[in-house]
């Protein structure tokens, strides 16, 4: 077993994978911006580096400073969690080069999947059903981006090549608007991954996404640990998962599971990836997305439903000690669900809402209930990352209970010196639509008056 490993990241995962390298005896090795430097990881962690400025691109982004932090103390492996450098295929073979191991794929499969466009042919090649979508569009070509987008039809998606997160994703409906939106979405790719393309993909008006939790062996193996229902979204980013997907008939949820599984095993995947689908609504055709060549922010779903630590999982094959397991080991029991908390503003279109956590009192763990947090009261949540302040998990024998617990959780909540999204994910859980197990990734910005409605009315009625 690695006797030390360096953590590339910040936050609630970092939090997360030093929770795993302790239980497995692995010392840890954080890195921190200046504005991190009394964040919660760097107190958890056995050793503590400063990187560089609060900017991502001066501090966790500068993959130089993190492998340098790396060998001067002695790391034997890296893992880059998610976001960041976690699909930055040159950090991951520095890392190779320079005698470490890299928590993650082979970093050829880093950067065949992580070119959207080229992910795309890959799967057609594996046999997974794609939307009719454009090659890569660099800046500067107008004249050639309504050519493909008149070939993809409208309404359709920008989106960027490399990244994810929603970031740079923007709907056009139609050629006025095509030039303008590709340019602002090539404007933040840029600033966001440090690549400026993007493609087209047509939209599927309603479209439920959901993604499969795979694991490969680096050997032409790999098994899945079923899907999650990540269509509750504003601004393309996930706010709600669950396992399993509610209403997904059998031989659907069966055929997306062999799909996901066929393309890691022909990539010869390595470790925790998560494959991505669009299914429509209304005929559960269901057509690949994108795959995403790390942990995911929403992966406690899966541990809560199987009973997997897929971090430890990651650290155990990384380092040549997984037991290899069939499909046929792999067990779902129950429901799970996961709701993300956001210091962001849901009256204000969810504008983030960075500043001092003045309060913040979150619900006690339980076998019901996992809180997965980065962040401690008198912290700051800084306006230079994801406002993320904490995820919470729970699990019952049955959707309803899921429900019922994570109702419970978001009511005890207690934070105070920001907005948060605590009150909004209160509201969204009653309405009869998720009750039902009826959304689609259109349903929060359709019924977001209604589910703030609700959020006010129970506000009024709790200081009346």
């Amino acid at each position: 077993m690695f006797q030390k490993i360096l953590i590339a990241n910040r936050g609630e995962i970092a939090c997360r994978i030093i929770r795993a390298c302790r239980q497995l005896g692995i010392a840890t090795i954080a890195v921190h911006s200046d504005a991190d430097a009394d964040a919660l990881h760097v107190e958890l962690a056995d050793i503590a580096v400063p990187i560089g400025a609060a900017a991502a691109s001066q501090s966790y982004l500068d993959a130089d400073k993190v492998l340098q932090a790396a060998l001067e103390h002695n790391a034997q492996a890296v893992h880059p969690g998610y976001g960041f450098l976690s699909e930055n295929a040159a950090f991951a073979r520095a890392v190779l080069a320079a005698g470490m191991a890299w928590i993650g794929p082979d970093p050829q499969t880093i950067t065949d999947m992580g070119d959207k466009a080229r992910a795309r042919r890959i799967a057609v090649d594996s046999g997974v059903p794609v939307l009719p979508g454009s090659s890569s569009l660099a800046p500067g070509a107008p004249a050639s981006w309504h050519v493909e987008a008149a070939r993809v039809g409208y309404p359709l998606l920008v989106k960027a090549v490399g990244g994810g997160g929603g970031i740079g994703m923007k709907r056009v409906d139609g050629a006025d608007a095509l030039q303008a939106t590709i340019e602002s979405a090539q404007a933040m790719a840029q600033k966001a991954f440090g690549q400026s393309d993007v493609y087209l993909e047509r939209y599927v008006a309603r479209a439920r996404h959901i993604e499969i939790q795979v694991f490969g062996y680096g050997n032409g193996r790999a098994v899945h640990l079923f899907e999650r229902e990540c269509s509750v979204q504003r601004r393309f980013q996930k706010i709600v998962e669950e396992c399993p997907a509610p209403h997904l008939p059998a031989g659907v949820r069966a055929a997306m599971a062999d799909a996901a599984v066929a393309l890691a095993c022909s990539q010869r995947y390595a470790g925790a990836g998560t494959v991505e689908f669009i299914v429509d609504a209304a005929t559960h055709e269901f057509f690949f997305l994108e795959m995403n060549t790390r942990i995911q922010v929403e992966h406690a779903v899966t541990e809560a439903f199987t009973g997997w630590d897929l971090v430890q999982a990651q650290i155990r094959l990384a380092v040549g000690e997984l037991p290899t397991v069939t499909q046929d080991d792999i067990r779902g029991s129950g429901a799970a669900i996961e709701c993300r908390l956001y210091a962001e503003n849901p009256r204000r279109n969810f504008m983030p809402s960075p500043g001092l956590l003045k309060r913040l009192v979150l619900p006690a763990a339980s076998t019901q209930l996992r809180i997965d947090c980065g962040v401690r009261q008198g912290d700051a949540v800084t306006p230079y990352y994801d406002p993320m302040i904490a995820k919470l998990i729970s699990h019952g024998p049955d959707r309803e209970t899921a429900i019922a617990v994570m109702r419970l959780a978001l009511q005890a909540l207690e934070i105070e010196g920001i907005q948060h999204n605590g009150a909004f994910l209160q509201a969204l859980l009653d309405h009869p639509a998720f009750v039902a197990g009826e959304m689609d990734t259109g349903f929060v910005e359709r019924e977001r008056g209604a589910v703030l409605e609700a959020m006010e009315a129970r506000a009024a009625q709790a200081t009346s």
